[in-house]
This record gives structure tokens, C-alpha cells and sequence, in this order.
């Protein structure tokens, strides 16, 4: 197993994105909040970095709340190994919040720029720049969308814009990348991923359709990636491995690094 450096660990653990096109952070000496509009789901919408007084937690449940009350939006809890006080999660329970049924806990994990993974294959397999248009973008979310079971907003003009307008912004954010997988032209699955040269590339939603499972479309959609990555100079991945994807992802030769967990605040929205 290729070497991991500890530049690739410290980035894979404390890596905090900037605000870019379609993306808001607010930042506090307390907590670090991120706001996706366009992309009205928890998760992408959430609160991380807490590093507060004990007293203090109960005002930066407060605070945090008012924020996306205001736009509407659900989110999420996001703890690190840092996270202060130590008993947060405790607290979040008092108010309410709970660990995040879709996925409560995802390994931080590593892998060299250097690794080799074979993507194996596939008969009738294309990888497409689902960035490319609307219609190509808008078959990358759905089969995501089938493959998390998510829950995401109706098929309307207004969600269809919206949709366009996340393509559009993460086409001027100049660091993202979106990928769909098709079979004989059917959508199989989907992946993203953000290039921070040259430290690290931080993938991103890998997903696979149900019925196109055991195929090795997943190992081919990370190897189409880390080719991307390598061509941008950065010194290796790291990506969140929940459940079901670290020990695949393990497999492919990530090591693990550190750990999230998550917890889902449905108050609002």
C-alpha cells in the first residue's frame, strides 16, 4: 500500500472550503456555517468546525437555526474530532437533533496520487463531463438521487432552474468536476469531485445505480477521477467513505484518517 503524507492527512482533516459560485460560508469564532441554496437538501447545507464553551452551545444551536430559518432550508450537524464542548452531540439530542438516519457516521479517508486502481472492463461503459448541459447534468442528479434513495425537490421549472443553476456555478467555481457513467447510453451513476492544487483533490457523491451494481462501475468512476486529479498535480484524494462505500473504497487502497459524524436538524425547512 502506497505511503500516505502527512500533508495529504492534515488537508483530508481540516481542509475548510471558501466561499465559491453558488456557495455561502459564514464563518464565526465558533462554528463554520455552509449554505447552498440551489441545492436544498442537509448535507451540502450544514454547520461544522463547532468550538465553543459548554455555556455557549445552547446560542450556537440558536444561532445556527435562525440562519437557515430564514432560508428555508434543512441541515445538518457536522462534528469532527475536535469538535467542542465534547458533549455536543449530547446537547444536540436535548434540542431535538439526532444522528442523521441516512448516514450518521463516514471514515475521512486517503489515498496517494500514486496508486494505481485498474478500472475494469465494462462493455457499453462511457464516463461523460456532466457539467457539459443541463440535460446531461440533470441525468447525473437523478441516478445520485435513486442511488442515496434521497429525497430531493419536485420535478418543476422551479427545480429545474435551480439545477441549472448548480451546474452553472460549479462550472465557474473552475475546480469541480461532475461525472456521469452510462451503459449502452442509459445513466448508471454519477460522481463529483474538487481539485484543490496541489494539495489534495476531495471527491465527492459517488453513486451507482441499484440495477448496475457489481459491474465495477464505482472503481471505474474513482479511477476516472484520480486520472483527473493526477493530470491537475495534486498529491493525492480523500473523500468521506460511509457505510457501504469505505470498505470499497478501502479495497481500492484509501486508508483511514479520521471520522465525521452527522446529525440531521429538521426543525427548519
Amino acid at each position: 500500500m502506497a505511503a500516505v503524507s502527512q500533508a495529504l492527512i492534515d488537508f483530508a482533516n481540516n481542509h475548510r472550503p471558501e466561499a465559491s459560485p453558488g456557495i455561502e460560508i459564514i464563518v464565526t469564532p465558533r462554528y463554520r456555517v455552509t449554505i447552498q441554496p440551489d441545492f436544498p437538501i442537509a448535507g451540502p447545507n450544514n454547520v461544522s468546525w463547532i468550538r465553543c464553551q459548554a455555556g455557549e452551545a445552547a446560542e450556537v444551536i440558536r444561532e445556527a437555526r435562525a440562519i437557515f430559518a430564514t432560508r428555508h432550508l434543512p441541515f445538518t450537524w457536522t462534528l469532527d474530532p475536535g469538535a467542542e464542548p465534547t458533549d455536543f452531540a449530547e446537547i444536540l439530542a436535548q434540542h431535538g437533533v439526532h444522528p442523521d438516519p441516512h448516514g450518521a457516521e463516514s471514515a475521512v479517508m486517503v489515498m496517494p496520487i500514486d496508486t494505481t486502481v485498474d478500472a475494469p472492463p465494462i462493455e457499453g461503459l462511457k464516463i461523460r463531463d456532466a457539467l457539459v448541459d443541463l440535460e446531461t447534468f440533470r441525468m447525473a442528479d437523478a441516478a445520485a438521487v435513486e442511488a442515496f434513495e434521497a429525497d430531493m425537490p419536485a420535478d418543476s421549472p422551479e427545480s429545474i432552474a435551480m439545477q441549472d443553476r448548480r451546474r452553472l456555478n460549479f462550472r465557474a467555481a473552475g475546480n469541480r468536476h461532475l461525472l456521469l457513467a452510462t451503459v449502452d447510453g442509459e445513466p448508471a451513476g454519477a460522481s463529483g469531485m474538487s481539485v484543490y492544487a496541489p494539495a489534495g483533490a476531495i471527491l465527492q457523491g459517488g453513486s451507482v445505480r441499484p440495477k448496475f451494481r457489481g459491474r465495477g462501475i464505482y472503481r471505474a468512476l474513482v479511477a476516472a477521477r484520480l486520472d483527473i486529479a493526477r493530470r491537475a498535480g495534486v498529491s493525492g484524494l480523500t473523500v468521506w467513505g460511509g457505510d457501504m462505500s469505505a470498505p470499497i473504497l478501502a479495497g481500492l487502497g484509501f486508508q483511514k484518517v479520521g471520522w465525521r459524524h452527522f446529525y440531521l436538524d429538521a426543525t427548519i425547512g
